[in-house]
């Protein structure tokens, strides 16, 4: 245990990242998302709840993705 005169008050709590590193977590977070989406949304129609799967795929369109006849499809812009 350090004596509280040595403790350095300003390095305490969360580093801070740069820009540059932010802006890759947030890609990488969003990158997550889509991946767990289009799982989420395949899973619905392999068990046939495609009409729930198209209003989840609706609800997120960040995803990118829409069901088409019961397939998972990326969206076309």
């Amino acid at each position: 245990m350090e004596k509280i005169g040595k403790i350095d008050v300003m390095a305490l709590g969360r580093p801070n990242i740069s820009p540059q590193e932010k802006e890759k977590l947030q890609r990488a977070k969003l990158q997550q998302q889509k991946e767990d989406g289009y799982q989420q949304l395949v899973e619905l129609c392999h068990l046939g709840e495609y009409h729930a799967a198209k209003q989840l795929a609706d609800r997120n369109p960040q995803w990118g993705y829409e069901v088409v006849d019961g397939v998972v499809i990326e969206k076309i812009d």
